[in-house]
């Protein structure tokens, strides 16, 4: 068995980047209008939340801010990655972290704008890393996953970490081994460690808005603007990419969209149910995106239900965050 790690029981400091600005909420909820008007507001810098935005050339599908845009107010993680590279969420954090001390540097606020909810709670709570890959464990677990399927080695999950197997769907292989991993070098199930980043803190002492619409007005939004992506080119920018890359790695192939105009290239489908697979895949992941919002107790809720509203509610949310002072955790 290899040493054990330092790894201590007690609750971490939350990251620098905890005490900063942020701006979320679902899909298409309007955070790329509102957050130029705050960071204006504000004096300062956008920083991407948005875990397909770090890959170039996947500009349409991702609504990534304009040039015009950019010029306007300097954006930052953007464009950082060929879709075809891996990206860790502890990567993000340690770049996430430069990139606000940079900023602050420059006598600026950094404005966190996206809405990728576990880059959202890393940011605000830190990342449990765990000890470093054994990789000798990992190829024979993999090479026994062969003989025996995945749904065996989540069995064995249960059994050590009963937690940590109800949360995994039992064909993920990679976050089950990665559980097994931890609790052979540590000993201790890997959902025991990781409660170390499940306490959050109240909305009041932070300034974490999330931009919320109703249900049937979110859904017309999404659908609109899945439409405007097919009619800005969606599909000729996946087929360059295919050109360019020869396949997307595994994470960018996971941004919502890609897929399905894959499948309609592939002849698999044609144009027109390609885009209704799209606007169904974008309302399915807007609806988790507001489940893990709720789920954490630092973010404030802001209801919108008024179009034209991007001026009047940056002006709202810069109100409520300099009406408080995030407490200082450092």
């Amino acid at each position: 068995m290899s040493r054990l790690p330092n790894l201590s029981s007690k609750f971490p400091d939350p990251p620098v980047t905890a005490e900063c600005w942020f701006l979320t909420g679902a899909t298409a909820s309007g955070k790329t209008c509102v957050g130029l008007e705050l960071a204006e507001l504000l004096n300062a810098e956008i920083v991407s939340l948005d875990s397909m935005a770090i890959y170039r050339a996947m500009d349409i599908g991702t609504a990534k801010p304009t040039v015009e845009q950019r010029h306007r107010v300097t954006h930052h993680l953007l464009d950082i990655l060929d879709p075809t590279e891996e990206y860790s969420v502890s990567q993000y954090l340690a770049a996430a972290e430069a990139k606000v001390q940079e900023i602050r540097n420059r006598g600026r606020e950094p404005l966190f704008v996206g809405g990728t909810p576990l880059y959202l709670k890393t940011l605000l709570r830190g990342i449990f890393e765990g000890p470093p890959a054994d990789w000798d464990f990992r190829h024979a677990v993999e090479e026994e996953v062969q003989r025996v399927g995945v749904e065996a080695l989540h069995e064995r999950l249960k059994q050590v970490d009963p937690v940590a197997a109800a949360r995994l769907h039992p064909h993920d292989q990679r976050r089950i081994i990665r559980a097994l991993e931890v609790y052979r070098v540590t000993g201790q199930p890997i959902s025991h460690l990781q409660l170390q980043f499940e306490e959050g803190r109240p909305a009041k002492e932070q300034r974490v808005f999330v931009l919320q619409w109703p249900r049937a007005t979110l859904h017309r939004r999404i659908d609109e603007r899945v439409a405007k992506m097919f009619e800005a080119g969606l599909v000729a920018e996946v087929k360059q990419l295919l050109a360019d890359f020869g396949a997307l790695g595994r994470t960018a192939s996971q941004a919502v969209g890609y897929r399905e105009v894959i499948e309609y290239l592939d002849g698999k489908t044609n144009l027109d149910e390609a885009m209704r697979r799209v606007q169904a895949r974008t309302r399915q992941f807007a609806r988790r995106q507001e489940t893990w919002f709720r789920s954490l107790s630092e973010c404030e809720i802001i209801p919108l239900s008024d179009e034209n509203h991007c001026h009047a509610t940056a002006q709202l949310i810069a109100n409520l965050g300099h009406s408080r002072q995030p407490r200082d955790h450092r």
